[in-house]
């Protein structure tokens, strides 16, 4: 999946039909840009990446539920765009919607004003902790939606969060193994977090919801990634993009700016221990990678290599990258020759 150079425009909670007990009330609050403000914002940014810079361009509707919005204010949104679509400034238009707000007559709509991909706000596959998150829809309007999303043809998103009320690993498991008979062509997935002015806030106060710690949201995610990359679907984000007004509401939950690459760095952790599991003799290892993948090997701060070395009482492990190495592999070479592992080798991690 190649990934487009995104012009956002936020709306948000335009078309919320209820607020879910994730939502924050600063969001609920804050201000939507109106149509008329939609080109001026898009040149805006356009003089930011002149075109020669950029091979792919999209215009993205995010922050609401855009096809649950009056079909006269999708219509005023979709038409702004059109002067850029014909001249080619913009190639096409993203929007992210609720499941149960993508009818026969929405995906003609979408169809006819240049929308390419859709990016479906699931959360998750099962109705218990949908209906304590009080999304409003269930299991099978997301069924429905991506199966007509298909049959007109759309690019499809899917959105999932962990640790929801009434979630659990087993929960977020089976509802990887629907989404993935679903063929999306990309994930995002972020861990819940209470924000202030969210439902979950008096939850949480009153001890009645948890959230993940980091550790546990790290596990959850290092099994959905490998599950995923298993069955080649591209995740486009993990976690939450960091911002200010982010970190000003957030108040508990599994926030960190990089879990991604917490998540890869634990990953190549697995592998790391494999290798020297089959070569403990050795006392100085040396792991080789491609060199964009050192610092996940190395962990933050090398947190992986004292682990390693404690593990294993080594007295020094060594490291060197090189661009012959495919991503997402490690090899170790000892005095013998060496052995590699790839993530896709991980398939015991499914079971753990």
């Amino acid at each position: 999946m190649t990934t487009p150079l995104i012009i956002p425009i936020f709306l948000p909670n335009l078309g919320c039909r209820q607020r879910c007990i994730f939502c924050n009330q600063k969001a609920v609050a804050a201000e939507v840009l109106s149509p008329s403000h939609v080109r001026e914002l898009i040149e805006a940014s356009m003089n930011q990446f002149p075109l020669e810079k950029v091979r792919e361009r999209q215009v993205a509707f995010y922050g609401g539920s855009f096809t649950a919005i009056p079909k006269e204010d999708q219509i005023a949104y979709l038409k702004e765009l059109r002067p850029f679509l014909s001249s080619d400034a913009i190639d096409s238009i993203r929007v992210s919607t609720r499941p149960d707000a993508l009818d026969e007559e929405i995906l003609s709509l979408l169809k006819e004003y240049g929308v390419r991909t859709v990016e479906v706000g699931a959360q998750s596959m099962m109705d218990d902790v949908l209906f304590l998150s009080h999304r409003g829809h269930c299991q099978g309007d997301t069924l429905s939606a991506v199966s007509r999303l298909k049959r007109w043809e759309f690019e499809v998103g899917i959105h999932l969060m962990i640790g929801l009320p009434g979630d659990s690993l087993d929960h977020f498991l089976k509802t990887l193994d629907t989404v993935i008979d679903l063929k999306p062509d990309f994930l995002r997935i972020h861990p819940t977090l209470v924000l202030d002015g969210a439902p979950l806030e008096a939850l949480w106060r009153e001890g009645n919801y948890s959230p993940l710690t980091l550790e546990a949201s790290i596990r959850w995610l290092k099994r959905g990634i490998l599950k995923l990359e298993k069955a080649s679907i591209p995740i486009a984000r993990i976690g939450l993009q960091p911002t200010r007004d982010l970190e000003a509401c957030y108040l508990a939950g599994p926030y960190h700016p990089s879990l991604h690459q917490l998540i890869d760095s634990e990953i190549f952790f697995d592998m790391a221990m494999h290798l020297l599991e089959t070569h403990q003799n050795e006392s100085e290892p040396l792991f080789i990678c491609h060199p964009g993948e050192v610092s996940n090997v190395r962990g933050q701060k090398n947190s992986n290599l004292q682990r390693l070395r404690d593990r294993f009482g080594l007295k020094a492990i060594l490291m060197q990258g090189e661009k012959n190495i495919p991503r997402r592999s490690l090899t170790l070479r000892t005095a013998t020759g060496e052995i590699s592992v790839q993530r896709k080798d991980l398939s015991w991690q499914d079971n753990g």
